[in-house]
């Protein structure tokens, strides 16, 4: 999964639940959950881009 795809689907599942205008649809969002899950560790995102805090990294495991 490239970088692109794997921030198009965090966006959609961004949408999908915080966007009061967006009807929640919980197969679509199990679907991009599962999909995002598979990726060892994320695209672009490194070691120590989690653990500084940066904006948009994910927390160290």
């Amino acid at each position: 999964m490239t970088d692109a795809d794997y921030s198009r689907k965090l966006d959609e599942l961004d949408r999908l639940l915080n966007d009061p205008d967006t009807r929640l649809e919980p197969s679509r969002v199990w679907a991009l959950l599962a999909e995002v899950s598979r990726v060892e560790q994320p695209p672009g995102i490194t070691p120590a881009a989690r653990q500084s805090g940066i904006p948009g990294s994910l927390p160290a495991p």
